[in-house]
């Protein structure tokens, strides 16, 4: 089947449009690589996503990450050729042989991906933007009936794309308002059902009687019976203490330099319910002349608590209840500006386990976990209400101090947590002693960047764990301080 060339440029300018990039997971797009996978045989399947840099996946089963290198991707030969493309064995294929998915995990050795194409505007033709594709650690052909399985899967994505684009073009409800007012008595009926399915609402405020008018779904989010009339000031009432400021400013400035605004606010409707809406609204003009503010009011109650559900997780470690690596990325930040603005400091240390791995190998991942876990309330423990606790990764962790400690007390902090970290765990031969390595930095004006702060404390763990695994050193001191030999003779003194 022939289709027309297009550009890269228009490709990509066509798949940020559908707004689909970096969205969670989808229950219809996971249920379709499922099916592609069982259908076919393939123990991985994907829809896959190319923009600038990266692959990104919409949809994987098989695999436990989200998207790859753009250089990587073999659906970019796919996209490019915008025509099924079946590798049988990607070792002996010039274009895949050396690529990293193929001599690396995952071993990619058969390959089959369909393009999937989404209908540019104004009738210009279709467009690939994706691909609905299946993997196998094992070369092998597919026949002619596997090729038509895999095309009427990709058909099927592509329907399931289109609708989606469809219902994200709903949120541009607003802008597109002036333009459909002409229209607005054919298509009242299927304004309507569009605005229940999407549980989004028009709204209309006059300004010279700062009188509301509201489409059905507005009084029904509002928990209200169509047809009262409502102000200004009864309208501002259903919403949080900050969302009636937020409001009240954008409303004052829309009507006084023409500025739109979308504001998300906590909202308490007629019969009690907390819901959580946006808002959005821009000046309507008439005669050059600003007549009303018309925007758009949408329950966004589910997707919020998805969002703050999803976000929770990304930023949570599932093991140990710490925080995440990314969640460690945006405090380090936070805490760096506020640095900057205040003059106040804090302090980094990156840990590392010393002897899991013997744990594991003992007794079993299960008792090598519950280590994890053992530790991860102590380094909790120790952050204080203002620090934080963080995993890496596999045994490494972060632990940020917040309060401006001097050298003396940081290396009495350290003595703590080195003796704090020690856990022992017995096994029928031997006790293995777990403990801790650790490198800190103090953050002060001559740390540029997060980066360098991580960099700094990451080169003091390694000049503690090449002087002795259980001691810790410091950013800027030329030696590793608090070994384990020190503090157990301590703590021998003290119990003595």
């Amino acid at each position: 089947m022939m289709h027309a060339i297009v550009s890269e440029a228009e490709r990509l300018a066509c798949l940020r449009g559908l707004g689909i990039l970096d969205t969670p997971p989808e229950h219809e797009f996971d249920t379709l690589v499922r099916t592609a996978g069982q259908v076919l045989e393939c123990p991985i399947a994907l829809v896959t996503m190319v923009d600038e840099n990266r692959q990104w996946f919409k949809a994987v089963c098989g695999l436990s990450i989200d998207g790859t290198l753009r250089e990587d991707a073999f659906c970019t030969h796919a996209l490019k050729a915008n025509d099924l493309l079946v590798v049988s064995d990607a070792t002996v294929d010039s274009r895949f042989a050396h690529n990293p998915l193929v001599t690396g995990d995952p071993h990619i050795r058969f390959y089959a991906g369909m393009p999937i194409r989404v209908e540019r505007p104004h009738g210009a033709g279709p467009i690939a933007v994706a691909t609905l594709c299946v993997i196998d650690r094992q070369p092998r052909e597919l026949d002619e009936a596997g090729m038509t399985v895999l095309r009427d899967l990709a058909q099927l994505a592509e329907a399931l794309l289109t609708a989606r684009s469809n219902t994200f073009a709903l949120v541009r409800l607003a802008e597109e308002r002036r333009r459909t007012l002409e229209a607005l008595d054919r298509s009242n009926r299927q304004l309507r059902q569009a605005e229940r399915m999407a549980r989004i609402g028009s709204w209309r405020l006059c300004l010279r009687t700062k009188v509301m008018a509201y489409s059905d779904q507005t009084y029904a989010i509002h928990g209200m019976p169509v047809g009262n009339e409502v102000s200004l000031e009864a309208v501002l009432d259903f919403y949080s203490a900050q969302g009636r400021i937020m409001i009240e400013t954008a409303v004052s400035r829309a009507i006084s330099s023409g500025e739109s605004f979308d504001i998300e606010s906590d909202f308490c409707n007629a019969q009690g319910e907390a819901l959580r809406v946006r808002l959005k609204g821009e000046l309507e003009f008439r005669a050059d002349e600003a007549v009303a503010l018309i925007g758009v009011l949408q329950d966004i109650t589910d997707r919020h608590a998805m969002e703050q559900a999803l976000r929770h997780a990304a930023q949570t470690d599932d093991l140990t209840g710490l925080a995440s690596r990314s969640r460690l990325n945006l405090f380090l930040d936070e805490r760096i500006r506020l640095v900057r603005e205040n003059d106040s400091g804090f302090v980094l240390l990156l840990i590392d386990l010393d002897h899991f791995k013997a744990v594991n190998d003992a007794c079993g991942h299960p008792a090598g976990d519950d280590v994890l876990r053992v530790m991860a309330e102590k380094l909790q423990a120790s952050c204080g209400a203002d620090g934080l606790a963080a995993r890496l990764g596999g045994d490494e962790f972060a632990l940020v101090l917040s309060e401006s400690l001097d050298d003396a007390e940081l290396e009495r902090r350290l003595g703590h947590l080195l003796a704090t970290l020690r856990h022992d765990v017995e096994t029928e031969a031997r006790v293995i002693t777990v403990s801790a390595t650790i490198g800190a930095c103090h953050f002060n004006v001559t740390i540029a960047s997060r980066s360098g702060l991580m960099k700094r404390a990451d080169e003091a763990l390694y000049r503690a764990k090449n002087h002795q695994r259980g001691s810790a050193a410091v950013s800027g001191e030329g030696r590793a301080i608090v070994p384990h030999d020190m503090l157990r003779s301590e703590q021998r003194a003290g119990r003595h």
